[in-house]
């Protein structure tokens, strides 16, 4: 079956309805009047249909005639888009990027640095996933993110992706003011926190082997789905935890939560900025500005 519309002809529709006449449309494309009227003709009979009712001094779009406008603008302007991706592809800027980033950090950082992306006019769409725990190494090996932020620990072999360092996390055992460890002496053993909940947000992970951190043998768990989900549901006295110092002191702080000394604290982590190494210009660009913050400026607090 023959495709009977062509970009040429939405065009010079598009051309008429703006410009209000077929002279001023031709005007407005360098053509000829007659090249003008030749096309919406042909269209007319490619169609068996009549897009201009031509009974007064002035053309004008029939029901049909609108309707194709309308449709065929959206048409134009996907035509427009692929274009300048088509050309984007040629010079080596990414026509979509993805970014992971830890639920351990906040989100500011990031956005101030796409705000600044978006000012390069490079044109690329970005998506933004949330990960947690191994799934910030998940989402680089499984090529669901171009760069994750906060990857934590060491990466998985395999390759393919290259690091730097972000910086080192700390983290504290943090309860809510009405729980019972809220009382118990310090430092709580590991038998003292195992009779009571532990809250536990669960690993992103698709790929790799789910990770769980800070869970003693044999006590209960609440898992959810990230660090702030977390933080809440100790805050409401539903269980316990580590959580990032900044975060725990910020909410200790406000007298939300108690930050308790333990006999065997949980050790820091150190988090990786991890990218895939087949990126082009708009994936350097970002992995430039993201050279500029660290750990503190990423810290949820």
């Amino acid at each position: 079956m023959s495709i009977k519309l062509s970009i040429e002809a939405l065009e010079v529709l598009d051309a008429i309805d703006r410009e209000g006449s077929f002279s001023a449309a031709a005007e407005s494309l360098y053509r000829v009047p007659s090249a003008i009227t030749y096309t919406i003709r042909t269209l007319e009979d490619s169609l068996n249909i009549q897009l201009f009712d031509r009974s007064g001094h002035k053309a004008k779009l029939t029901e049909a005639g609108q309707e194709l406008l309308r449709e065929g603008r959206h048409l134009l302007k996907a035509a427009s888009e692929l274009e300048c991706r088509v050309r984007r592809v040629a010079t080596g800027v990414e026509t979509d990027i993805s970014i992971a980033i830890s639920d351990i950090l906040c989100m500011e950082p990031l956005y101030d640095i796409l705000e600044r992306f978006y000012a390069q006019n490079f044109g690329t769409r970005v998506r933004l996933l949330k990960e947690v725990y191994g799934g910030s190494w998940d989402a680089i090996i499984s090529n669901r993110a171009d760069i994750s932020i906060g990857a934590p620990g060491e990466g998985p072999p395999g390759g393919g992706y290259t690091t730097r360092l972000l910086g080192p996390l700390e983290f504290v055992f943090a309860v809510s003011p009405k729980h019972p460890l809220a009382q118990a002496p310090e430092p709580l053993s590991n038998h003292d926190i195992q009779q009571y909940r532990s809250v536990s947000a669960a690993d992103s992970s698709r790929s790799l082997p789910p990770k769980t951190s800070g869970i003693l043998d044999g006590q209960d768990v609440l898992s959810v789905p990230d660090i702030p989900s977390k933080t809440l549901a100790q805050i409401k006295g539903l269980g316990v935890g580590y959580l990032p110092r900044k975060l725990a002191e910020h909410h200790a702080a406000r007298g939300e939560l108690l930050i308790r000394e333990v006999a065997e604290p949980k050790p820091g982590v150190i988090a990786y900025i991890a990218w895939r190494s087949n990126g082009g210009k708009a994936q350097r660009w970002l992995l430039d500005e993201l050279q500029k913050v660290d750990m503190e400026d990423f810290l949820l607090g």
